[in-house]
């Protein structure tokens, strides 16, 4: 057999893994332990995101005629690959995070969404939260209004329909019963 045929199942299984990709992260794995790289895997799997490593030529030839194709330049000593379909942010999150225990680990660059991202830049794109995160955070700035409202309709509800008067109409109607008096006074001596 020869050793194209040998390479193209290779080749194309990165190509499968990289078709609906939304982010693909390269890093250099030099130097991690087992345990570590074990550990790695685990939280990149959690995240829903594949990781491998492949000969930096296969990834070149998969990468070809894709948005991918940027990163041949980063393809140079040991390479692996982090891939996401569902959230664009995963991969770079969970690898710089990872980097920052383990040491030997270095993120080379990455395309998110067709664009490329260098190292630099993905450690700022690691810092945005996951898309759940943000959810719950903008529902619960949706929901603050509507709890303030419901929490003020309960509180006239229990007064029994009443509106509390507001401090500035207490202070105004002292006022108009002290300048009353002085007009009806008035009022007499005209006549």
């Amino acid at each position: 057999m020869a050793k194209v045929e040998l390479k193209k199942p290779v080749v194309e299984e990165i190509s499968e893994k990289i078709k609906d990709a939304q982010a693909l992260v390269l890093v250099d794995h030099r130097g991690l332990t087992v345990a570590q790289d074990t550990e790695l895997r685990k939280k990149l799997r959690e995240e829903g995101v594949t990781y491998k490593v492949y000969k930096n030529t296969m990834m070149n030839f998969a990468f070809q005629g894709t948005d991918f194709e940027q990163l041949k330049d980063l393809l140079n000593g040991p390479s692996a690959m982090a891939v996401s379909t569902t959230d664009p942010a995963a991969p770079a999150r969970v690898l710089y995070e990872f980097a920052k225990k383990a040491k030997a680990l270095e993120i080379k660059g990455g395309v998110i969404e067709g664009k490329f991202y260098d190292a630099t830049a993905m450690s700022e794109i690691a810092t945005i939260p996951s898309k759940e995160v943000l959810l719950s955070r903008l529902l619960g700035s949706m929901q603050s209004p509507v709890a303030n409202f419901a929490r003020v309709i309960n509180q006239i509800a229990e007064k029994g329909g009443e509106a509390a008067p507001a401090p500035a109409a207490e202070e105004a109607a002292p006022a108009a019963t002290e300048e009353a008096p002085a007009e009806t006074a008035e009022a007499p001596a005209a006549e």
